[in-house]
């Protein structure tokens, strides 16, 4: 997985991009299947905001999280991003159980006869 971190208007320390990273790596355990995450930290006035965007096949999931601390802020948008990504690996199981039940139905389903047709 490949990881972009980008501060605004603020220096990024050392113990801020560990914790950033340390929490985007933990979001593997929600998808296995996370291309690229990209976490944006902004700061404005007395606001702490981070927004992290997740590329995942072909979907691109965004959550955000503001407050006063830096730390709060980073931690409201993986939780967020986490809801995201647990409701998104769902709905992929149930397409895909939903495709496979599909085609058993076209399996067990009797073949018509041309001959008994009635016209």
């Amino acid at each position: 997985m490949q990881v972009k971190l980008t501060a605004r208007h603020f220096d990024l320390t050392p113990q801020i991009r560990a914790k950033a990273e340390e929490e985007i790596e933990g979001l593997t355990r929600f998808h296995e299947n996370i291309i690229s995450a990209e976490l944006i930290l902004d700061v404005e006035r007395h606001r702490r905001l981070a927004e992290i965007r997740v590329k995942v096949s072909r979907d691109t999931l965004t959550g955000t999280g503001d407050s006063d601390d830096m730390y709060k802020s980073i931690s409201l948008a993986v939780d967020k991003m986490k809801a995201q990504l647990k409701k998104h690996k769902e709905k992929l199981k149930e397409k895909d159980v939903g495709e496979i039940t599909g085609v058993a139905e076209t399996l067990t389903r009797p073949a018509t006869n041309p001959d008994e047709v009635d016209v």
